[in-house]
């Protein structure tokens, strides 16, 4: 067992490396067909069906391209497709999210001040709640409303601050902007797999068949890469934002949540203007900046936090049973008080930090005994807390805090 919480932690660490590769592959991709798409010239000479052409280079070469609004007359010999950087994103973060907030329920995704939950109750709900919210959208984007992007794209924001405020009923802060981060980037994916991908395949079929493709499925397709555009911005601040209380850990978390998806459509409308040769839109960078200045006084609310009393009268649940149980646990309690909770704690007493690193508290028994794994990775098998052992942890305290988690597991 104690073993096998190194290699879960190194399998945590192997999927978010994976996640973060091929985010950044699918990213790229998609960022850069949006600007080919919007800086296409007119040129005389063009084949029959080409929409227009873009002249780039890179990499000592020169890249001459044509995009075919609907499709060329016959079927190219060479076809590239683009979706396993979307297909492979979304797997990765799926597996991602298991590990850590599934597996690690107790600590990272149930709040037991907003909802008393099982932990198999709030995988449930983090489930459930990927597919209902493709399956809202969808049904939003093949309604009549599919013919008005402005007011989709309203009703789009509508649910997701929705659902961001839904998810902060009954998950951690850290769990809501993870959630409504992955609540997204279901929507994108699924875009490509069920909408996009599809389409492309009835234009192809119908060129290899010797008919002439309908222009509404490169439409359709069109609408939904558009989308995906706007919120891939937002997705990656919600990805990021476990790592900084003040986003996740305040009080207006969902509000906050909700301004980062205004400030990836402004952010994006500067871009996409400027790659469509136009006059690039300089108020965006204001009210891109105001949208954050508000972010940063929301983030000044207080802490979404358990009170110490409630804390130290919470009933452990069975895993922290069984952790308080094991040989060495009033040891390292002791340790922990004294090396740890000066910085882990509601009111940090560490000159320069005023959150919560993480929002990981350790100021009772039943919190420690929460985050045993999280101690013995960090402060047992490995150094990496206290930071620079700036409260001067002992080898020998060190070695009591695994011997802890190995009685805890023996």
């Amino acid at each position: 067992m104690n073993e096998f919480a190194i290699i879960w932690d190194w399998m945590e660490f192997a999927a978010r490396w994976l996640h973060v590769i091929t985010a950044i592959a699918w990213i790229g991709s998609s960022f850069y067909f949006i600007a080919l798409d919007l800086g296409l010239r007119k040129a005389p000479n063009l084949p029959t069906g080409a929409h227009g052409e873009e002249w780039q280079v890179h990499g000592g070469g020169f890249y001459h391209i044509r995009k075919f609004l609907v499709a060329p007359e016959a079927m190219p010999e060479h076809l590239t497709w683009f979706k396993w950087e979307s297909y492979s994103t979304w797997l990765s973060g799926a597996a991602l999210l298991m590990i850590v907030y599934w597996a690690g329920g107790e600590l990272y995704l149930i709040d037991q001040n907003k909802a008393e939950l099982v932990l198999w109750q709030g995988i449930v709900i983090s489930a459930l709640s990927l597919t209902i919210g493709w399956l809202v959208y969808d049904f939003l984007c093949k309604s009549p409303l599919g013919g008005h992007p402005t007011l989709l794209m309203l009703l789009l924001f509508a649910l997701l601050v929705a659902m961001g405020w839904g998810y902060n009923q009954v998950f951690t802060g850290r769990a809501m902007m993870l959630h409504l981060g992955a609540f997204t980037a279901t929507i994108m994916t699924a875009n490509v797999f069920f909408i996009i991908m599809p389409n492309q395949r009835i234009v192809v079929k119908d060129l290899q068949e010797g008919r002439t493709p309908d222009p509404k499925y490169g439409k359709i397709a069109k609408l939904r890469s558009t989308h995906n555009n706007y919120l891939t911005l937002p997705v990656v601040f919600l990805m990021l934002s476990n790592h900084y209380p003040l986003a996740f850990a305040t009080e207006y978390n969902w509000l906050i949540a909700a301004l980062v998806f205004l400030m990836g459509v402004t952010i994006r409308h500067f871009f996409n203007t400027s790659h469509a040769h136009k006059s690039p839109p300089y108020w965006t960078w204001l009210v891109t900046a105001i949208l954050f200045i508000l972010i940063m006084w929301l983030s000044t609310a207080p802490l979404s936090q358990s009170d110490l009393e409630d804390a130290e009268t919470r009933e452990m649940t069975t895993t922290e049973q069984v952790f308080a149980a094991a040989e060495g646990f009033s040891e390292v309690t002791d340790i922990v008080m004294g090396r740890c909770s000066m910085c882990h704690a509601r009111e940090p007493g560490y000159d320069g930090i005023h959150r919560a690193p993480k929002n990981v508290l350790l100021e009772t028994p039943t919190e420690i005994a929460a985050a045993a794994r999280q101690i013995y990775i960090q402060s047992g098998v490995s150094e990496a807390m206290p930071p620079a052992n700036v409260s001067w942890m002992e080898p020998e305290e060190r070695e009591a805090i695994v011997a802890w988690f190995k009685a805890a597991n023996s």
